[in-house]
Protein backbone atom coordinates (compact mmCIF):
# COMPACT_ATOMS: atom_id res chain seq x y z
CA UNK A 1 0.00 0.00 0.00
CA UNK A 2 1.51 3.03 -1.15
CA UNK A 3 1.75 6.02 1.53
CA UNK A 4 -0.02 9.53 1.06
CA UNK A 5 2.95 11.68 -0.43
CA UNK A 6 1.68 14.69 1.68
CA UNK A 7 2.64 13.19 4.47
CA UNK A 8 6.10 14.10 5.84
CA UNK A 9 7.37 11.28 7.91
CA UNK A 10 10.83 12.23 8.28
CA UNK A 11 10.35 15.56 9.86
CA UNK A 12 12.58 16.59 12.28
CA UNK A 13 11.50 19.79 13.68
CA UNK A 14 10.47 18.28 16.35
CA UNK A 15 8.24 20.17 19.89
CA UNK A 16 9.40 18.59 23.29
CA UNK A 17 6.19 19.02 25.96
CA UNK A 18 8.90 19.85 29.37
CA UNK A 19 6.98 20.29 32.51
CA UNK A 20 9.41 23.34 33.84
CA UNK A 21 9.12 25.75 30.15
CA UNK A 22 6.06 24.29 27.83
CA UNK A 23 6.92 23.55 24.59
CA UNK A 24 10.56 23.13 23.04
CA UNK A 25 11.32 23.25 19.82
CA UNK A 26 14.02 21.41 18.38
CA UNK A 27 15.32 23.86 15.72
CA UNK A 28 17.05 21.81 13.36
CA UNK A 29 17.58 18.70 11.56
CA UNK A 30 21.12 18.13 12.49
CA UNK A 31 20.47 18.83 15.79
CA UNK A 32 17.63 16.27 16.33
CA UNK A 33 20.18 13.93 14.77
CA UNK A 34 22.67 14.02 17.29
CA UNK A 35 20.05 14.03 20.34
CA UNK A 36 19.08 10.89 18.63
CA UNK A 37 22.20 9.40 18.46
CA UNK A 38 22.84 6.33 21.30
CA UNK A 39 25.61 8.76 23.20
CA UNK A 40 23.07 11.48 23.53
CA UNK A 41 20.01 9.02 24.11
CA UNK A 42 21.86 7.22 27.05
CA UNK A 43 21.52 10.50 29.08
CA UNK A 44 17.65 9.31 29.69
CA UNK A 45 19.51 7.04 31.53
CA UNK A 46 21.17 8.56 34.29
CA UNK A 47 19.39 10.64 36.82
CA UNK A 48 20.11 14.58 37.05
CA UNK A 49 20.54 14.27 40.96
CA UNK A 50 22.35 10.78 41.32
CA UNK A 51 21.00 9.53 44.85
CA UNK A 52 18.89 12.46 46.23
CA UNK A 53 15.64 10.39 45.35
CA UNK A 54 16.22 9.02 48.30
CA UNK A 55 15.51 12.10 50.42
CA UNK A 56 13.09 13.63 47.71
CA UNK A 57 11.40 10.99 46.09
CA UNK A 58 10.65 13.44 43.18
CA UNK A 59 13.87 14.15 42.03
CA UNK A 60 13.83 10.92 39.16
CA UNK A 61 14.77 13.61 36.51
CA UNK A 62 17.47 12.67 34.04
CA UNK A 63 19.76 14.63 32.10
CA UNK A 64 18.45 14.92 28.91
CA UNK A 65 16.02 16.67 30.65
CA UNK A 66 18.66 19.06 31.78
CA UNK A 67 20.14 19.66 28.09
CA UNK A 68 16.88 20.17 26.68
CA UNK A 69 15.84 22.38 28.82
CA UNK A 70 19.77 24.44 28.65
CA UNK A 71 19.29 24.54 24.84
CA UNK A 72 16.07 26.24 24.96
CA UNK A 73 17.38 28.74 27.21
CA UNK A 74 20.42 28.94 25.19
CA UNK A 75 18.11 29.75 21.53
CA UNK A 76 16.54 32.42 24.65
CA UNK A 77 20.13 33.99 25.30
CA UNK A 78 20.84 33.80 21.25
CA UNK A 79 17.96 35.71 20.65
CA UNK A 80 18.29 38.54 23.14
CA UNK A 81 22.01 38.84 22.63
CA UNK A 82 21.28 39.54 18.43
CA UNK A 83 18.15 42.34 19.52
CA UNK A 84 21.10 44.17 21.02
CA UNK A 85 23.26 44.21 17.49
CA UNK A 86 25.97 41.17 18.12
CA UNK A 87 26.30 39.09 15.40
CA UNK A 88 26.05 35.75 16.01
CA UNK A 89 25.82 33.76 12.76
CA UNK A 90 23.62 30.76 12.07
CA UNK A 91 26.54 28.31 12.06
CA UNK A 92 27.78 30.29 15.69
CA UNK A 93 24.02 29.34 17.03
CA UNK A 94 23.93 26.38 15.74
CA UNK A 95 27.74 25.07 17.22
CA UNK A 96 27.00 26.79 20.42
CA UNK A 97 23.29 24.58 20.56
CA UNK A 98 25.72 21.54 19.93
CA UNK A 99 27.87 22.50 22.84
CA UNK A 100 25.11 23.16 25.47
CA UNK A 101 23.10 19.91 24.27
CA UNK A 102 26.73 18.00 24.99
CA UNK A 103 28.09 19.66 27.92
CA UNK A 104 27.24 17.20 30.17
CA UNK A 105 27.57 13.95 28.07
CA UNK A 106 30.59 13.16 29.63
CA UNK A 107 28.89 12.22 32.60
CA UNK A 108 28.76 9.17 33.91
CA UNK A 109 26.39 6.84 35.99
CA UNK A 110 25.49 8.81 39.46
CA UNK A 111 27.58 11.78 38.42
CA UNK A 112 30.41 12.20 40.18
CA UNK A 113 30.61 9.70 42.18
CA UNK A 114 32.14 7.64 38.91
CA UNK A 115 35.02 9.96 39.21
CA UNK A 116 36.61 8.84 42.50
CA UNK A 117 38.17 5.42 41.50
CA UNK A 118 36.49 4.01 38.43
CA UNK A 119 37.31 6.55 35.92
CA UNK A 120 40.77 8.71 37.43
CA UNK A 121 42.81 11.46 36.32
CA UNK A 122 39.96 12.51 33.54
CA UNK A 123 36.96 15.21 34.36
CA UNK A 124 33.46 14.19 32.43
CA UNK A 125 34.22 17.72 30.95
CA UNK A 126 37.43 15.67 29.23
CA UNK A 127 35.72 12.83 28.20
CA UNK A 128 32.68 15.35 27.15
CA UNK A 129 35.21 16.56 24.75
CA UNK A 130 36.27 13.35 23.41
CA UNK A 131 32.45 12.24 22.61
CA UNK A 132 32.01 15.68 20.72
CA UNK A 133 35.39 14.39 18.33
CA UNK A 134 33.59 11.34 18.38
CA UNK A 135 30.38 12.77 17.16
CA UNK A 136 31.85 15.38 14.69
CA UNK A 137 33.71 12.65 13.01
CA UNK A 138 30.70 10.84 12.66
CA UNK A 139 28.87 13.65 11.41
CA UNK A 140 31.18 14.91 9.04
CA UNK A 141 32.96 17.84 10.42
CA UNK A 142 29.39 19.53 11.71
CA UNK A 143 30.62 19.53 15.50
CA UNK A 144 34.33 21.23 15.09
CA UNK A 145 32.94 24.29 16.08
CA UNK A 146 30.99 23.37 18.66
CA UNK A 147 34.07 21.50 19.96
CA UNK A 148 35.88 25.06 20.12
CA UNK A 149 33.46 26.62 21.82
CA UNK A 150 33.36 24.07 24.94
CA UNK A 151 37.04 24.44 25.05
CA UNK A 152 37.30 27.96 24.88
CA UNK A 153 39.21 28.31 21.98
CA UNK A 154 36.52 30.44 19.57
CA UNK A 155 37.60 34.08 19.31
CA UNK A 156 34.07 34.81 20.35
CA UNK A 157 34.66 34.33 24.05
CA UNK A 158 30.60 34.99 25.04
CA UNK A 159 29.33 31.89 23.45
CA UNK A 160 31.53 29.38 25.74
CA UNK A 161 30.56 31.64 28.63
CA UNK A 162 27.00 30.87 28.33
CA UNK A 163 28.05 27.50 27.87
CA UNK A 164 30.21 27.19 31.39
CA UNK A 165 30.52 29.98 33.02
CA UNK A 166 29.10 31.44 36.78
CA UNK A 167 26.48 32.63 34.47
CA UNK A 168 25.90 29.95 32.23
CA UNK A 169 22.69 28.53 30.79
CA UNK A 170 23.70 25.30 32.66
CA UNK A 171 22.95 26.75 35.78
CA UNK A 172 19.85 28.74 35.01
CA UNK A 173 18.00 25.39 33.98
CA UNK A 174 19.49 23.05 36.68
CA UNK A 175 18.58 25.43 39.62
CA UNK A 176 14.93 25.57 38.50
CA UNK A 177 14.57 22.54 37.32
CA UNK A 178 16.01 20.63 40.34
CA UNK A 179 13.71 23.16 42.83
CA UNK A 180 11.12 21.97 40.41
CA UNK A 181 11.72 18.11 40.69
CA UNK A 182 12.67 17.81 43.98
CA UNK A 183 9.76 20.58 45.50
CA UNK A 184 12.68 22.75 47.27
CA UNK A 185 11.06 26.19 46.32
CA UNK A 186 14.15 28.00 47.37
CA UNK A 187 16.02 27.22 43.78
CA UNK A 188 13.26 29.22 41.64
CA UNK A 189 14.95 31.89 40.11
CA UNK A 190 13.96 34.27 37.68
CA UNK A 191 15.83 33.47 34.78
CA UNK A 192 13.24 34.72 31.74
CA UNK A 193 14.42 38.32 33.79
CA UNK A 194 18.32 37.24 33.83
CA UNK A 195 18.21 36.19 29.80
CA UNK A 196 17.08 39.71 29.15
CA UNK A 197 19.72 41.44 31.13
CA UNK A 198 21.99 39.54 29.18
CA UNK A 199 24.67 41.40 26.70
CA UNK A 200 28.34 41.22 25.20
CA UNK A 201 30.60 43.78 26.26
CA UNK A 202 34.33 43.48 24.86
CA UNK A 203 33.78 40.05 23.79
CA UNK A 204 32.61 38.99 27.09
CA UNK A 205 28.76 37.93 28.32
CA UNK A 206 27.81 40.53 30.93
CA UNK A 207 24.77 41.47 32.96
CA UNK A 208 22.57 44.85 32.64
CA UNK A 209 22.86 46.57 35.74
CA UNK A 210 18.93 46.44 35.85
CA UNK A 211 19.33 43.23 36.19
CA UNK A 212 20.93 42.97 39.65
CA UNK A 213 18.33 42.09 41.73
CA UNK A 214 17.85 39.06 39.84
CA UNK A 215 21.34 37.62 40.14
CA UNK A 216 21.47 38.25 43.72
CA UNK A 217 18.60 35.99 43.62
CA UNK A 218 20.24 33.94 41.55
CA UNK A 219 23.39 33.60 43.75
CA UNK A 220 21.46 33.09 46.98
CA UNK A 221 19.28 30.66 45.25
CA UNK A 222 22.41 28.57 44.51
CA UNK A 223 23.56 28.56 47.98
CA UNK A 224 20.97 27.27 49.50
CA UNK A 225 20.01 24.45 46.76
CA UNK A 226 23.76 23.52 47.30
CA UNK A 227 23.21 22.73 51.16
CA UNK A 228 19.44 21.79 50.84
CA UNK A 229 19.74 19.26 47.74
CA UNK A 230 22.94 19.02 46.64
CA UNK A 231 24.87 18.43 50.00
CA UNK A 232 22.00 17.57 52.03
CA UNK A 233 23.54 15.49 54.36
CA UNK A 234 21.26 12.13 53.52
CA UNK A 235 22.61 12.49 49.84
CA UNK A 236 26.22 13.03 50.80
CA UNK A 237 26.05 9.80 53.03
CA UNK A 238 24.70 7.87 50.07
CA UNK A 239 26.77 9.35 47.59
CA UNK A 240 29.72 8.37 50.10
CA UNK A 241 28.21 4.95 50.31
CA UNK A 242 28.10 4.74 46.51
CA UNK A 243 32.17 5.83 45.99
CA UNK A 244 32.78 3.25 48.38
CA UNK A 245 30.65 0.21 47.05
CA UNK A 246 32.45 1.03 43.74
CA UNK A 247 35.87 1.42 44.98
CA UNK A 248 35.58 -2.18 46.94
CA UNK A 249 34.55 -3.76 43.77
CA UNK A 250 37.25 -2.47 41.88
CA UNK A 251 39.49 -3.40 44.98
CA UNK A 252 38.14 -7.18 44.36
CA UNK A 253 38.42 -7.01 40.09
CA UNK A 254 41.88 -6.08 40.60
CA UNK A 255 42.44 -8.64 42.70
CA UNK A 256 41.57 -11.01 40.21
CA UNK A 257 38.10 -11.71 41.98
CA UNK A 258 35.39 -12.62 39.74
CA UNK A 259 32.27 -10.34 40.00
CA UNK A 260 28.93 -9.75 38.68
CA UNK A 261 29.18 -6.54 36.10
CA UNK A 262 28.05 -5.82 32.47
CA UNK A 263 30.94 -6.09 30.04
CA UNK A 264 31.08 -2.02 30.24
CA UNK A 265 31.35 -1.85 34.07
CA UNK A 266 34.04 -4.81 34.17
CA UNK A 267 36.10 -3.31 31.51
CA UNK A 268 36.28 0.09 34.27
CA UNK A 269 36.41 -2.17 37.28
CA UNK A 270 39.47 -4.72 36.06
CA UNK A 271 41.99 -1.91 35.10
CA UNK A 272 43.30 1.66 36.05
CA UNK A 273 41.64 4.10 33.25
CA UNK A 274 43.63 7.46 32.26
CA UNK A 275 43.34 9.91 30.07
CA UNK A 276 45.28 8.49 27.75
CA UNK A 277 42.92 5.40 27.30
CA UNK A 278 40.25 7.73 25.79
CA UNK A 279 42.21 9.28 24.12
CA UNK A 280 44.40 6.36 22.50
CA UNK A 281 42.30 3.95 22.48
CA UNK A 282 38.34 3.78 20.94
CA UNK A 283 37.15 0.78 22.66
CA UNK A 284 37.49 3.36 25.91
CA UNK A 285 35.16 5.26 24.76
CA UNK A 286 32.77 2.91 23.49
CA UNK A 287 32.63 1.10 26.66
CA UNK A 288 32.03 4.35 28.54
CA UNK A 289 28.87 5.27 26.46
CA UNK A 290 27.05 1.60 27.33
CA UNK A 291 27.29 2.71 31.25
CA UNK A 292 24.46 4.35 32.69
CA UNK A 293 22.44 4.16 35.76
CA UNK A 294 21.20 0.49 35.36
CA UNK A 295 24.75 -0.77 35.21
CA UNK A 296 25.12 0.01 38.49
CA UNK A 297 21.73 -0.49 40.27
CA UNK A 298 21.80 -3.68 38.59
CA UNK A 299 25.21 -5.13 40.12
CA UNK A 300 24.43 -3.78 43.47
CA UNK A 301 21.14 -5.72 43.18
CA UNK A 302 23.25 -8.84 42.79
CA UNK A 303 26.58 -7.84 45.16
CA UNK A 304 24.41 -7.60 48.00
CA UNK A 305 24.45 -11.46 47.93
CA UNK A 306 27.94 -11.37 47.34
CA UNK A 307 31.15 -13.35 49.33
CA UNK A 308 32.43 -10.55 50.16
CA UNK A 309 31.02 -8.36 53.65
CA UNK A 310 32.05 -5.35 52.77
CA UNK A 311 30.35 -5.16 48.83
CA UNK A 312 27.44 -7.36 50.15
CA UNK A 313 26.55 -4.96 52.88
CA UNK A 314 27.59 -1.65 51.58
CA UNK A 315 25.01 -3.06 48.68
CA UNK A 316 22.42 -3.83 50.51
CA UNK A 317 21.89 -0.55 52.54
CA UNK A 318 21.59 1.41 49.36
CA UNK A 319 19.43 -0.89 47.70
CA UNK A 320 17.13 -1.39 50.94
CA UNK A 321 17.69 2.45 51.90
CA UNK A 322 19.29 1.37 55.25
CA UNK A 323 21.84 4.53 55.15
CA UNK A 324 24.68 5.31 57.54
CA UNK A 325 24.42 7.95 60.55
CA UNK A 326 25.83 11.44 59.35
CA UNK A 327 26.76 14.01 61.70
CA UNK A 328 27.43 17.37 60.30
CA UNK A 329 29.82 19.94 62.02
CA UNK A 330 31.23 23.42 61.89
CA UNK A 331 34.70 22.38 63.45
CA UNK A 332 36.68 18.80 62.26
CA UNK A 333 35.80 16.11 64.28
CA UNK A 334 38.56 15.15 66.67
CA UNK A 335 40.56 12.10 66.19
CA UNK A 336 39.69 10.51 69.46
CA UNK A 337 36.20 10.68 67.97
CA UNK A 338 36.90 8.55 65.15
CA UNK A 339 38.91 6.29 66.44
CA UNK A 340 36.12 5.76 68.76
CA UNK A 341 33.55 5.26 66.23
CA UNK A 342 35.99 3.19 64.21
CA UNK A 343 36.08 1.01 66.98
CA UNK A 344 32.67 1.01 67.82
CA UNK A 345 31.83 -0.29 63.93
CA UNK A 346 34.73 -2.74 63.68
CA UNK A 347 33.47 -4.46 66.95
CA UNK A 348 30.19 -4.63 65.96
CA UNK A 349 31.06 -6.11 62.45
CA UNK A 350 34.61 -7.31 62.91
CA UNK A 351 36.37 -5.35 60.33
CA UNK A 352 40.16 -5.42 59.39
CA UNK A 353 41.88 -2.07 59.00
CA UNK A 354 41.61 -2.06 55.53
CA UNK A 355 37.77 -3.12 55.72
CA UNK A 356 36.99 -0.50 57.89
CA UNK A 357 37.90 2.31 55.40
CA UNK A 358 34.67 1.97 53.96
CA UNK A 359 32.59 2.06 56.50
CA UNK A 360 33.35 5.05 59.04
CA UNK A 361 34.03 8.77 56.44
CA UNK A 362 34.93 11.85 57.93
CA UNK A 363 35.62 14.48 55.39
CA UNK A 364 34.98 18.04 55.01
CA UNK A 365 32.27 19.70 52.38
CA UNK A 366 32.46 23.13 50.93
CA UNK A 367 30.10 25.41 49.09
CA UNK A 368 31.07 28.73 47.50
CA UNK A 369 28.26 30.07 45.92
CA UNK A 370 30.17 32.55 44.02
CA UNK A 371 33.35 32.11 42.84
CA UNK A 372 35.73 35.48 42.63
CA UNK A 373 38.27 33.87 40.48
CA UNK A 374 36.29 32.16 37.73
CA UNK A 375 34.29 33.25 35.04
CA UNK A 376 32.99 36.48 37.27
CA UNK A 377 29.33 37.70 36.71
CA UNK A 378 30.23 41.21 35.30
CA UNK A 379 27.56 43.93 35.18
CA UNK A 380 27.30 46.34 32.40
CA UNK A 381 26.92 50.01 34.30
CA UNK A 382 24.17 52.91 32.65
CA UNK A 383 27.94 54.69 31.83
CA UNK A 384 29.26 51.69 30.62
CA UNK A 385 31.65 50.81 32.97
CA UNK A 386 31.81 47.02 33.72
CA UNK A 387 32.11 45.83 37.63
CA UNK A 388 31.54 42.94 39.63
CA UNK A 389 28.46 41.24 40.73
CA UNK A 390 29.60 41.56 44.29
CA UNK A 391 31.40 45.04 44.19
CA UNK A 392 27.98 46.87 42.63
CA UNK A 393 25.46 44.35 45.07
CA UNK A 394 23.72 47.02 48.18
CA UNK A 395 23.30 43.27 49.29
CA UNK A 396 25.41 42.94 51.84
CA UNK A 397 24.77 39.06 51.49
CA UNK A 398 26.42 38.58 48.19
CA UNK A 399 29.89 39.56 49.49
CA UNK A 400 29.82 37.05 52.25
CA UNK A 401 28.18 34.56 49.75
CA UNK A 402 31.83 34.96 47.66
CA UNK A 403 33.64 33.14 50.62
CA UNK A 404 33.74 29.35 51.16
CA UNK A 405 31.22 27.47 54.07
CA UNK A 406 33.31 24.73 55.32
CA UNK A 407 31.31 21.90 57.07
CA UNK A 408 32.64 18.11 58.07
CA UNK A 409 31.06 15.34 58.39
CA UNK A 410 31.75 11.90 60.27
CA UNK A 411 29.72 9.03 58.24
CA UNK A 412 28.90 5.65 59.64
CA UNK A 413 26.97 2.55 60.11
CA UNK A 414 23.98 2.06 63.33
CA UNK A 415 22.86 -1.34 63.94
CA UNK A 416 19.12 -1.69 64.90
CA UNK A 417 20.25 -4.16 67.86
CA UNK A 418 22.40 -1.13 69.31
CA UNK A 419 21.26 0.22 72.32
CA UNK A 420 20.32 3.97 72.72
CA UNK A 421 22.66 3.96 75.71
CA UNK A 422 25.81 3.05 73.67
CA UNK A 423 25.13 5.54 70.70
CA UNK A 424 24.49 8.04 73.23
CA UNK A 425 28.33 7.25 74.70
CA UNK A 426 30.07 7.64 71.30
CA UNK A 427 28.18 11.03 70.63
CA UNK A 428 29.38 12.38 74.10
CA UNK A 429 32.72 12.02 72.84
CA UNK A 430 32.17 14.72 70.31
Amino acid sequence: MQLPSKVNYNNKKKIINDPVYGFITIPDEIIYDVIEHPYFQRLRRIKQLGLSHLVYPGALHSRFHHVIGAMHLMQKAIATIRKKGHEITEPEERAVLFAILLHDIGHGPFSHALEHDIVSGVSHEDISSFFIERLSEEFDGELDLALLIFQNKYPKAFLHQLVSSQLDMDRMDYLNRDSFYSGVSEGVIGSERIIEMLNVKDGNLVLEEKGIYSIEKFIIARRLMYWQVYLHKTVVAAEYMLIHVLRRAKELAMAGTEIFGSPSLLYFLSQNISEDEFRNNPVTLDHFSQLDDADILGAMKVWQFNDDKVLADLSRRIVQRDLFKIEISKEPFSEERIQAVKKYVSDKMDLTEDQLQHFVYSERLTNKAYNLTRENINLLMKNGSVVDVSDASDNLNISALTDPVEKYFLCYPIFKSTRPKQLTMIQDLS
